[in-house]
């Protein structure tokens, strides 16, 4: 296999968490379980919505690759129909974070190989919620008329609040969560879709010094008659990740990138190749499929598919979250058939989301890690101390020089 030419394929299934970190404590979390709960709600009738799914969770390829071992080694919850049916076909394992903070941002750097050594800065949970000087500076740079909301809510549900005045006044909506974000929602045609990622960056030169990981353009069309709806033009704005993530060591290199989903915005579009950014999570596994057909020898696909994270967890949807991961599940051949011999898949994540955990915020946990491909043996890769194991896989497989941080858990033969 040595002379073969190598590729890799890293998807991150947003918030798919398989059990509470060891120090989930810490963050309020002990005891959620994004998938095991899931699970656990399917097995009850939790996860029946009409005509969209019922019974038990199935997840066969998934199971048969291993995730199932995964969740029993880290403790959550398991059940026989997510075990494989004799050898696993997949390395298969679990991760711990080391980063500070349960955010993307956090949990794809140190995926990346650079763990996220500083605390983040975050908002209280006051209103107003934002520094005086900061509301000031976004409204005199930006020439606003003034900001809307300035307070901790859900999305959906500060733009039903707060939409008609929005365009009565043509004031943002600016609100955050208990991540370390400011979010800037407008209405995509009135206001405007360039003046909001305009406003967003701007915002985000004033919120680095406060070490915000993200401000999130969040458009939305609509009106106060016939309800506002959210469009996929949601843009991030993130803090540059340190020096010496797997993007870094591809440039270096001279090796190609692509980023699917929201990946470019998360590491602030340094060094992140070609960016597709299609909506759904649907049409981003379609994106990076056919993406193996354009990928040189050395090159590395990322993707994101955010789905499972902003419209089931977020939204504690436990059903919709169900449906989506059998979604996947049923794709996860067609991810086999596109691989060349040489090309390793991993399957991970980035943080939990328990769907049946109180409030709305990401959980703590580990995340699970699926590595396949042509020639690649099943087998257990234990538990890696930190998600930087997985960018230093990776970078060993493509031979180039390893990440700033991680230990490889195969080396290419």
């Amino acid at each position: 296999m040595a002379d073969t030419p190598t590729r890799a394929l890293l998807i991150v299934l947003d918030s798919v968490g398989i059990g509470g970190a060891p120090d989930a404590a810490a963050y309020g979390d002990a005891g959620a379980d994004t998938l095991g709960h899931i699970a656990q709600g399917c097995a009850t009738g939790a996860g029946d919505r009409t005509g969209l799914r019922a019974g038990p969770l199935h997840l066969p390829n998934l199971a048969r690759l291993g995730l199932g071992l995964a969740m029993r080694a880290a403790g959550g919850k398991t059940f026989r129909d997510l075990m494989p049916d004799g050898e696993p076909a997949a390395l298969w394992g679990h991760a711990v974070e080391t980063s500070r903070g349960k955010d993307s941002p956090s949990g794809h750097w140190e995926i990346a190989g650079c763990p996220v050594d500083f605390d983040w800065g975050y908002f209280p949970d006051t209103q107003p919620t934002f520094p005086q000087w900061l509301t000031d500076a976004i409204i005199s740079e930006a020439d606003l008329p003034g900001i809307l909301g300035n307070r901790h809510a859900p999305g959906t549900a500060i733009v039903e609040e707060w939409g008609a005045e929005h365009l009565r006044t043509g004031k943002p909506i600016c609100y955050t969560s208990v991540d370390s974000v400011l979010q800037i929602a407008a209405h995509e045609e009135q206001f405007g879709l360039a003046r909001l990622y305009e406003i967003c960056t701007l915002t985000r030169r004033l919120c680095d010094p406060l070490k915000i990981a993200r401000v999130i353009a969040r458009p939305f069309k609509g009106d106060p008659q016939t309800g506002f709806s959210r469009t996929a033009n949601r843009k991030d704005f993130a803090m540059s990740p340190p020096e010496g993530t797997l993007f870094d060591r591809l440039y270096e290199a001279g090796r190609a990138a692509i980023s699917v989903g929201k990946v470019g915005d998360i590491f602030a579009h340094r060094h992140t190749g070609e960016e597709v950014k299609p909506s759904g999570d649907d049409a981003c596994l379609t994106a990076a499929i056919e993406a193996l057909d354009r990928l040189p020898a050395g090159g590395l696909i990322f993707a994101n598919l955010v789905d499972f994270d902003s419209d089931y967890g977020h939204r504690r949807d436990l059903p919709g979250y169900a449906a989506a991961l059998e979604a996947f599940d049923r794709r996860v051949p067609e991810i086999e058939a596109a691989l060349r011999p040489g090309d390793l898949c991993i399957l991970t994540a980035d943080h939990g989301n328990d769907p049946t955990w109180r409030g709305t915020d990401h959980t703590r946990e580990q995340v699970p890690v699926i590595g396949f491909g042509p020639g690649i043996a099943g087998g257990t890769i234990g538990l890696r101390e930190s998600f930087a194991d997985i960018g230093a896989t990776v970078t060993q497989w493509l031979g180039i020089d390893p990440p700033r941080s991680g230990s490889a858990f195969m080396v290419r033969t």
